[in-house]
């Protein structure tokens, strides 16, 4: 069983940070941050979803300031309540999708899917990944991965964009 050290306190005056740890080397590293928390939320996801795509664990501290002083914040917390700190028991560790991230769209006939088509499939998933993640949304179960995959193979991607607009706003998140 691998041992992991807490994440360190981010280096400078308080603000929205995201540590990232680094199996291969055991260290922290500094991967994301704003005066905002809602940038270093959706930056949390994103780069949790290319880590999980290269088959990498994400584990993610989020740090924000409180009192003037550095707070240890739950990165999967609603943005609305950026006052929720992470217990001493916790990790903060974010997982933006599965690591069937690739999937793509059915075959068009016996052949293989256009070019155009595979982008605008890979576009539309990548809308509604994006609006899961302003929600909050980071950890998908095996069924909710078959939702998105059923979503974006039969929605255009206007009605995904509204979709994805309306879970960041139930998710705090601007839209």
């Amino acid at each position: 069983m691998e041992t992991r050290s807490q994440s360190p306190q981010p280096p400078g005056v308080p603000r929205w940070a995201a540590m990232f740890y680094e199996p291969s080397s055991g260290t922290w590293r500094l991967g994301a941050e704003s005066p905002d928390r809602s940038p270093v939320v959706y930056a949390i996801g994103e780069m949790a979803q290319v880590m999980r795509a290269r088959g990498d664990e994400v584990t993610v501290a989020l740090w924000g300031p409180r009192d003037g002083t550095w707070q240890r914040f739950d990165a999967a917390a609603p943005v609305t309540d950026p006052a929720a700190p992470v217990t001493d028991a916790a990790v903060a560790a974010v997982a933006a999708v599965a690591p069937d991230t690739a999937s793509r769209p059915p075959s068009q006939g016996a052949g293989q899917p256009s070019r155009l088509a595979e982008r605008m499939h890979d576009r539309r998933h990548q809308v509604l990944m994006a609006g899961l993640s302003k929600a909050g949304l980071y950890d998908l179960t095996p069924e909710d991965v078959t939702a998105v995959r059923t979503l974006v193979d039969r929605l255009d991607e206007a009605t995904l964009r509204r979709v994805a607009h309306w879970m960041a706003g139930a998710g705090g998140g601007a839209g």
